[in-house]
Parts: structure tokens; sequence; C-alpha cells
């Protein structure tokens, strides 16, 4: 497996015609009244709508050639690829490796007007946004994700596997493969819920990143890629 400081310059794996798909799914929407950043917090379950976009999308996945799917071991990764795996009569794998980010600020609010930025006691977990200061390093996501990454494809070789996981970490190793800096804006994250990020193998190496939303008529207008942050919706930070 390549690091982040040495990345291959070609993708193509020459005299390699198998390709294999591993489609990297974002869980749904989360029921978190209270506007909570999660994280890697244990008892965070789909909402009804969650639920909905969960089946969305495993409808979606139905008629293609799946033959291994996992999740993350958070409930709400859980519970998203429950559907897709029984749509393919396949059992439910999990792999730590896509979990949530670590963040300092897990089980607080911390979005659009709530102050937490204006605390002194927050500051020093913000004063490095590259690295960044208040969470799991971008390096370290992209080493587990691509592990992940690759033991599916190597699940799956020849066909299709489908991965749940969480917002940061499916932006982060996208970002790495698009060969993109890995600190960014938070709100301009191409991640919606429920959508796919999907890579293309041959052979061993991906050749090519697409993106695609099959639930995105449920998806809430605040919670939609790029959408601006709205006062009192702070769920929309959830991962």
């Amino acid at each position: 497996m390549t690091t982040p400081e040495n990345a291959p310059e070609n993708p193509l794996s020459p005299g390699s015609k198998e390709l294999t798909v591993v489609h990297l799914m974002r869980h749904g929407e989360v029921d978190n009244p209270d506007g909570v950043l999660y994280g890697r917090l244990d008892g965070y379950h789909l909402s009804e709508l969650g639920r909905q976009m969960a089946d969305r999308v495993a409808e979606h996945l139905a008629s293609r050639d799946v033959t291994h799917v996992v999740a993350s071991p958070l409930e709400r990764a859980q519970e998203t690829a429950t559907p897709i795996a029984k749509a393919h009569g396949l059992d439910l794998a999990t792999d730590a490796r896509l979990l949530e980010a670590e963040n300092v600020f897990q089980g607080k609010t911390f979005g659009v007007g709530d102050g937490a930025l204006r605390r002194p006691e927050n500051w020093k977990h913000l004063v490095n946004p590259f690295k960044p200061s208040w969470g799991e390093p971008y390096v370290d996501q992209v080493v587990r994700m691509m592990g992940a990454l690759d033991a599916a494809k190597d699940a799956a070789r020849g066909h299709e596997a489908v991965l749940v996981s969480h917002q940061l970490p499916i932006w982060i190793v996208r970002s790495y493969v698009e060969r993109r800096r890995l600190w960014h804006d938070p709100r301009k994250r191409q991640c919606t819920l429920a959508s796919l990020t999907t890579f293309t193998y041959q052979g061993d190496r991906i050749v090519s990143v697409g993106y695609s939303e099959p639930a995105i008529d449920l998806v809430p207008a605040h919670l939609r890629a790029g959408a601006k942050p709205v006062q009192g919706k702070g769920k929309a930070f959830g991962a």
C-alpha cells in the first residue's frame, strides 16, 4: 500500500484487465435531536428518514454485482449497510478501519451560533487546521481507509463491494486519491448522507473515482453537500 507521501503517478495497472468496483457509502440520517457531535459514541441510530435512505440505496444497488458488504462498527453504519447486504444475500462484515475520525469535541454541540469557537478552553484544539489539531491526523485516516478499500477490493475481486463509513474519512481518502490537499473547508465536502463515492480498480490500481447520490430527494436541503449551515441545525455537522 502506498503512503500519502508516495502516491502512484500512474494509477493504471499495465497488463491487467480485471475491474473491481468499491462503493464507499456514507450512512443515512441519524436521530440526533440535540445536535451533538456524536463522533464515535455508541447509541446513535438512524432516524426513520435515515432508514428510508438506506433502503433507497439498497434498491439502487440491487441489480449490481455486489459480493461483499462491510460497515464501520458504529450503529448508524451497521444499520445503513444491513438492507444492502440483505438484498444480495450476504453476511455483513465489520471493519474498524471504517470508523469515524476521532474528535476532541465528541459529545458536545459544535454548530453554528452555539459560541463554541469563542470559548477559550477550545482554542488550544483549533491551532492547527492542517493536521488537524482537534482530532485524528488526516494522514492516519488515509492509511486506515486505504487499507479498508484494499481489503474490500481483494475480497470482491472482479465484482463489487460496498463499504459504509462516515463523511470525514470518506472525503479525506477521496481527496488523497484525487491528489488534493487533505486540509479543507468542511462545508465544501462532496459527501452527502447516503451518497456513494465509487472507486474503480483495474487490477490493484484505482483508475477512476465517481460520486452519486441515489437518495438525494430524501436528504433535507440543509444537509446536502455545499449547503450553508443553519443556526439551530447542529446535526448538520454529524458525520
